[in-house]
């Protein structure tokens, strides 16, 4: 049988930004989620709690799950609830966290990200993309949505174009607030990230970073004028557009063309 957070007795950390799944169905298809993409057999859940998601992992056996988690309480509880886990769990924070340490090979990321720092997931795990193949995770609707979203798209912005840049995106699914406890103010959503092909840029990856989050810095206006903190480019069509405009393969280009000022 499985657990229902509504007998927990771990609390809710307002600066943790937890708030606990007790939709099992919802969990399950969070879990379910996970495709195998990339050939991985290790799956580490980001911030467990009380073990929601965890339940379900483990009852796969087509990889092994381990967990990382910062909140002490939860880890206690963890170990009581699932002893057989005890040896995979990580007590720490993922931000900060040399996953080389526990995985030499590739690995897959879920989990219900806390939604302060969502963002700064996934600035980390693409700074170790090649580790991972897949991540499967929920977070607040707004910003699952801009990363899925594709270009042209208003809730297009940064983290779209650099997540596109290397994952293949699905978006799942919609959760509401009564899905969790305590429930959140706003709805969330459930993204899939594939890794595609691209091992490298055809450009250098720090300007890259920098063209992507200036442009955007002044979305409203023109590339042109967005992009003269970089310097005054050389003339190109694509500097009339704006930022939500341009595909990744575009923003390579104007990247090419941010070096040639340099």
């Amino acid at each position: 049988m499985y657990k229902n957070q509504s007998d927990s007795k771990v609390r809710a950390k307002k600066h943790l930004g937890q708030h606990f799944l007790k939709d099992m169905n919802i969990a399950r298809q969070i879990v379910d989620g996970l495709t195998l993409h990339g050939g991985y057999n290790k799956v580490l859940e980001i911030g467990p709690g009380m073990g929601v998601l965890t339940q379900f992992l483990l009852t796969k056996e087509t990889y092994q799950t381990y967990v990382i988690e910062i909140d002490t309480e939860s880890v206690a509880y963890l170990k009581k609830h699932y002893e057989e886990l005890t040896p995979r769990i990580i007590e720490g924070d993922f931000l900060r966290y040399n996953t080389k340490e526990t995985f030499s090979e590739k690995f897959a990321i879920i989990g219900n990200f806390p939604y302060n720092i969502s963002s700064q997931i996934f600035f980390r795990a693409l700074e170790i993309r090649d580790q991972i193949p897949e991540i499967v995770c929920m977070l607040q609707k707004e910003v699952a949505l801009r990363i899925a979203s594709p270009p042209g798209n208003k809730d297009y912005g940064i983290l779209s174009v650099l997540l596109q840049a290397f994952y293949d995106i699905d978006y799942l699914v919609s959760v509401p607030p009564g899905a969790f406890d305590p429930p959140p103010k706003v709805q969330s959503g459930v993204i899939r990230l594939r890794r595609n092909a691209v091992e490298k840029l055809d450009c250098n990856e720090k300007m890259f970073f920098r063209v992507v989050k200036t442009a955007f810095n002044q979305r409203r206006k023109t590339l042109r004028n967005a992009l003269r903190p970089i310097g005054e480019m050389p003339d190109h069509p694509l500097l009339t557009k704006r930022a939500e405009q341009l595909s990744v393969a575009e923003f390579v280009t104007l990247t090419q063309l941010a070096e040639s000022i340099q």
